[in-house]
C-alpha cells in the first residue's frame, strides 16, 4: 500500500509541504469510487430481487447458497440484505484508502503510521474479539439465509420484524414498537417464522391424520349408531 501511494504523481504543495489540490482530488475520488460501488451494487440487487439468470451460470456457481430464495419476496428480503452488507464493506474500505490519500497529501508520512497501526491492531484486537465476533456472525447469517429484512423472528430477547441488517447490529421492531438493536454475536438461537410454509398436521397412534377432535366426525359416527 506504501509503495502504491509513493509512485502517484504529487501535486503542487505550499511550502509547509501540504497539498490542498491533492486532498480535494483524493476526496473526489473516493466519493466517485463510492457513489459508482453503490451503483453497481443497486443493479446487483435489483438483479438478485428479480430473479436473473445470471448469477446461475457456473462462473457464479460459488454465489448460488448466498442468493437462494424460496420466492420472489424472499429474493427481495435477500438482495436488500446483501446490499446493505456490501454497502458496509464498501464504506469501510473506501474512508480507510482516501484517509491514507489526504494524510499523504497532508505530508504525514504514513509508512510508520501503518507500522503503528498494524501494532496496535494486534493490541486491540485481542480486547475486540467481541466485535470481530459480531461481524463474522452477520456475514455468516447472510450467507447461510437464516434471515433478512422484513423477516418476522424470535430470539431469547425479542420477537419482531427485522428492519435492517449490518456486518455488526441487526434492528428489529417488537409488536409494541420498540426499537431492537441485536449484536450479531449474541444471536445464539434464533427462530424464523417468515421462512418456508408449514401445514401441522396431527396424526394418531396408526400414523392417520387425527380426527377426532373435527364435530363432524363425531355427528357421523352417532348417526352411524344411532342407525344400527
Amino acid at each position: 500500500m506504501v509503495s502504491m501511494l509513493s509512485v502517484l504523481p504529487s501535486a503542487a504543495t505550499d511550502p509547509d509541504g501540504i497539498s490542498i489540490t491533492g486532498i480535494v482530488i483524493s476526496l473526489g475520488v473516493g466519493v466517485a469510487v463510492w457513489l459508482v460501488a453503490t451503483f453497481v451494487i443497486s443493479r446487483i440487487t435489483t438483479r438478485v430481487a428479480a430473479g436473473s439468470n445470471f448469477f446461475k451460470k457456473r462462473t457464479f456457481k460459488w454465489v448460488a447458497p448466498a442468493l437462494r430464495a424460496l420466492d420472489h419476496e424472499r429474493r427481495v428480503q435477500r438482495a436488500e440484505t446483501i446490499g446493505s452488507l456490501l454497502n458496509s464493506v464498501v464504506g469501510v474500505l473506501v474512508v480507510v484508502i482516501t484517509g491514507m490519500y489526504v494524510l499523504q497529501n497532508l505530508d504525514i508520512n504514513i509508512a510508520p503510521l501503518l507500522t503503528s497501526v498494524g501494532i496496535l491492531g494486534v493490541a486491540i484486537g485481542f480486547g475486540a474479539q467481541q466485535l470481530i465476533r459480531d461481524f463474522l456472525a452477520g456475514i455468516f447469517i447472510t450467507i447461510e439465509d437464516q434471515f433478512g429484512i422484513g423477516d418476522v423472528i424470535e430470539t431469547s430477547e425479542v420477537v419482531g420484524v427485522v428492519e435492517s441488517m449490518g456486518l455488526r447490529i441487526t434492528r428489529v421492531r417488537s409488536d409494541d414498537g420498540a426499537i431492537w438493536y441485536l449484536r450479531n454475536g449474541e444471536i445464539l438461537r434464533v427462530g424464523n417464522r417468515s421462512q418456508g410454509r408449514y401445514v401441522p398436521l396431527h396424526e394418531g397412534p396408526t400414523g392417520t391424520t387425527d380426527q377426532s377432535s373435527d364435530p363432524g366426525v363425531e355427528n357421523t359416527k352417532t348417526e352411524q349408531k344411532a342407525g344400527e
